[in-house]
Parts: C-alpha cells; structure tokens; sequence
C-alpha cells in the first residue's frame, strides 16, 4: 500500500507512472538484458579471462541480480507476476529460490510488523524468550552481528544457519509445497554450476567461495541498517543518501523508506522522488538518516548499531540511537 506525503505528492507520483520510462520499464529491461549477456559471456566466452578478473565482474553482477530480483518481486518491468518470476527465477547466486524469497520479502513490507521478531520475516531482533534461551556463543553472535564487521564476516554464516533451520529443514520434514520449490531450485543450482565449471575460468566450488558468498555478503551491507525499533512505523526506516557504487549495484535501495513508501515506485526513480521532497522525507521518519555507508563503516565497524530487541517485544534503549 503506498504512503504519500500530501495530496500533491500523490498527484506527482500518478504522474510520474505516466511517463514513457515508467510505462516501458526500459531502464529495467536493459539491466535485465545487460545481466544475462555478461553472466553468460564470463560464464561461456572469457574462459581466458581468468578467475581474479572473472571473480571481480561476477561478484558485482551477483549483487545486482539480487537487486534485480527485489524489483521483479514488486512488480517490474511487468504487471505480469508471472513473468516477472520468470525473469528472476534463475539462482544465479544460488542460495534462496525465488519464490521463497518473494514471499518473505512482501510479507516484510507489513508496515505494522516492521522488525517485529516472530512477524517480521527479515527482522534483525530477537525475543525475549529467545534471548533467554541462548546460550552464551549464540548471544555473542547476535551481538557480533550489529556492528559492520560481524555483519561482513559472519553474517553470510548466519543467515544460512537461518535458511537451513527455518526453511531447508522444516521442508524436508513434509511441506510438499516447499519440497517442490526447493527441488526445482537445487536442479536449477545444479545446472548453473555445471556450466561454471564446465565452460567458466572458476570450478564451481570457486564460484560459491569466491562469488557468491561476498555477493551475499556485500548485499547483506545494505540491510543492515535498513531499519531501527520505534514506536511509530514510520521511523522504523532509514534513508542512507550513498550516492555511489553500493548505492547503484543496490539500485537505490539504500533510501529505503521511500522504497517502503511507494513499493511500486521503480528503482530509477527513487533518488529523483527523494531529493524532490528530501526534508519532508526526513522528518517523516524522525530523522533516522545517514550520509553513506562510510559514515555507517567509522560508526559502527566494531559498534553495535542498535539493541537486539524492539519496543513490541521487550522495551529497551538502542544502545547507538540513530544511524
């Protein structure tokens, strides 16, 4: 459901929809287009290239995928789910299957149970309960996980400890729809690792250390501080201003609550709406903004960036305030 500041911001925003670049969805076409030939041409063409420079166009382009598959989630560059699901079903980066992720992720954009653990599919945050519960190498996990550099190096680590226990297990123990998602995954997985290490300079067992462990690595930058604990929804969400290469691979993502906001709102239009309306913008979520992801990488490397419990599980203070 979209969110509009006034009356004459939704009159802007109809009339954005209107226009011939929203309409075609072209930038998204050509970044679609522009993905598949450069995957396949490191892939199938440019086993000469070697695997360092292989691994430095690769990783990028995995990014970007998970990206591109976010927009096919909320309905680009068609009106066709359907399609759209076609075009980003292919696990390039191998780990979650479409549609799987689309369902967490809409399930996400419940503006009520934003970061709410339990409700929340994507919530950072933990229960009371669950904190009880943890022993004390998990607690010094989910501490290690808000600050930067434990969200790099053992993010990726936790976050498949999570997609193991909460998804790969629960299906093999008899959810017949999700048994058939994750077969038709793996056999899709299978395939694209066999044309790595079939055609590729990498073996397929580099393309997972080597590409898609940093690409999920460097795309889990961008959630991590996606969101805050707040009283009001509206402040739950960040607007991080980046304007460089995290903020492009990301396609824009980065100001998130105008992406949360307007979900329809395509991914080349989201700076444009933001600078138009920047203060409203700001004082909409109260301020929770940050200039880039350098000033989150000085704040918060080693810092946590907030505490692990929100105001609808177990009152508390964030331990670093605002990004």
């Amino acid at each position: 459901m979209a969110r509009y500041l006034d009356d004459a911001h939704r009159h802007d925003i109809a009339q954005l929809h209107r226009t011939f670049t929203v309409r075609s969805e072209w930038p998204t076409w050509l970044l679609l287009i522009g993905f598949y030939a450069s995957w396949a041409a490191v892939i199938f063409g440019a086993a000469s290239l070697g695997k360092a420079a292989s691994v430095a166009v690769l990783v990028p382009l995995l990014v970007l995928w998970m990206s591109l598959q976010h927009e096919c989630i909320h309905g680009h560059p068609t009106r066709s789910a359907r399609l759209n699901a076609c075009l980003a079903y292919l696990p390039f980066a191998l780990w979650y299957p479409y549609p799987l992720y689309r369902d967490s992720h809409l399930a996400h954009h419940n503006e009520h149970t934003l970061t709410v653990p339990g409700l929340d599919p994507e919530s950072r945050y933990v229960t009371a309960q669950r904190w009880a519960e943890a022993g004390p190498f998990a607690r010094w996990l989910l501490w290690a996980n808000k600050t930067l550099a434990g969200r790099l190096m053992l993010g990726v680590f936790t976050s498949l400890a999570a997609l193991l226990s909460d998804d790969i297990l629960p299906a093999l123990k008899g959810r017949q729809g999700q048994q058939r998602v994750w077969l038709i995954h793996l056999l899709l997985v299978a395939v694209i690792l066999y044309c790595v290490q079939r055609f590729s300079a990498l073996s397929a067992l580099e393309y997972v250390g080597y590409v898609s462990l940093p690409a999920l690595a460097i795309t889990l930058i961008r959630s991590f501080s996606e969101h805050r604990p707040a009283t009001d929804p509206a402040h739950r969400t960040i607007l991080n201003e980046s304007r460089g290469l995290l903020s492009c691979l990301f396609l824009h993502l980065n100001l998130h609550l105008v992406h949360h906001d307007l979900p329809r709102l395509p991914w080349y239009c989201l700076p444009g709406v933001y600078r138009a309306r920047r203060l409203c913008w700001i004082a909409r979520n109260d301020g929770y903004v940050v200039s880039g992801y350098t000033a989150l990488l000085r704040r918060h490397f080693s810092r946590p960036i907030d505490s692990l419990d929100t105001p609808a599980s177990s009152p508390s203070k964030p331990l670093a305030g605002k990004a």
